[in-house]
Formats: structure tokens, C-alpha cells, sequence
């Protein structure tokens, strides 16, 4: 047998962050089952340590973690491996976060629920397929987008988006803290 032989026998290997644990298990569960060395991380700090022990191929990284961002975290797996491919999920997505996760090195961008099949579609470039219809967002899905642009453009700073939106720091707080609504 020759080595690039059992190179391409190997599994590709992939890491899911999620603070969700039984979302992130079920995520790990259904990549193992489709042949992958899948494993999980909780946190910024998990990731960065597993991605330091042994580099993936591909990451699933949640944006919203509950001690960092999931920004964070795909910076980081960029700058231990730039050939990491990287999907960003949300379940609160914004154009805004959208943007800055795919200038930090994302490959794509989904909208949670999504399953393993969809993740994988998006690993290999296919975009979701979109109603023919023409999809108007709500008025409260426009202004929390807003919101998070401005807040991106803040660098996170919420005393300063409140300013530049003119708004009180907590009423920043609570509108961000709601459900956007659905995307349309």
C-alpha cells in the first residue's frame, strides 16, 4: 500500500462548536455517521485548544457562545490554520454579522435549524435554495439588523452603537436581547 493511500483513506476531520450540548452532540453524532472524525467544543477556549492539538478540516462555530463570540472563535481557527474551512450557524442571523463572519475567513453562513446535510451543502458551496417569491422581512427583523451592523461597526461597543443609533445604553440592551422574528 502507498502513503497517499492511506492518506485519502483517513476520515476528514471536523470540529463543531456549539454551547448548545445537545445540539452540538446530536451535530458530532450525524457527522460521525456520515463518516467524518467529528468532535465538539463548548466554548472559545475547547475550541482553540482542540484546533491547537489537532487542526480540523472543516468547523461548524455557532455565533452567539456563551462566553465569546463565535467571530472570535473563527478568527482564531483562522490563525492557527488559514485552511480551515469554516461554517458559521445562527440562530439570530443579521446581514451585518453575515458580512464580518465571511471577511474573517468563513466559508458560509447559515440560519439555524440547519442539519448536517445542509452544513455539508454549504461546505461545498451550494447555496441555500430560496422561495421565487419575494421575501419582504418585518419591520422589527430591519431594525435588529440594523442594530447589528451598527453594533459591528462599534467593534461590540454597546455604549457607543447607542450613541451613534441615539438611544439609552439599556434600551440598546433589551432590543438586542429580543427575538428578531423570523428572517421572512
Amino acid at each position: 500500500m502507498n502513503i497517499p493511500d492511506v492518506l485519502q483513506t483517513e476520515p476528514r476531520t471536523l470540529l463543531v462548536v456549539d454551547d448548545d450540548e445537545c445540539f452540538r452532540t446530536r451535530l458530532v453524532q450525524a457527522f460521525r455517521d456520515r463518516g467524518f472524525a467529528a468532535a465538539g467544543a463548548a466554548s472559545y477556549d475547547e475550541a482553540v485548544t482542540a484546533a491547537r492539538a489537532d487542526s480540523p478540516e472543516l468547523a461548524v462555530v455557532d455565533l452567539k457562545l456563551a462566553d465569546r463570540t463565535g467571530l472570535e472563535v473563527v478568527r482564531a481557527l483562522k490563525a492557527i490554520d488559514t485552511t480551515t474551512n469554516i461554517v458559521v450557524l445562527t440562530g439570530y442571523g443579521s446581514i451585518a454579522t453575515a458580512v464580518e463572519s465571511v471577511r474573517l475567513g468563513a466559508t458560509h453562513y447559515l440560519s439555524k435549524p440547519a442539519d448536517a446535510d445542509q452544513i455539508l451543502g454549504a461546505f461545498e458551496g451550494e447555496t441555500p435554495t430560496a422561495s421565487p417569491a419575494a421575501v419582504v422581512p418585518t419591520l422589527a427583523r430591519v431594525e435588529w439588523e440594523h442594530i447589528q451592523r451598527v453594533l459591528t461597526d462599534c467593534d461590540g461597543n454597546v455604549s457607543h452603537a447607542a450613541r451613534l443609533l441615539g438611544l439609552h445604553r439599556r434600551s440598546l440592551q433589551r432590543k438586542l436581547s429580543k427575538n428578531p422574528g423570523p428572517e421572512a
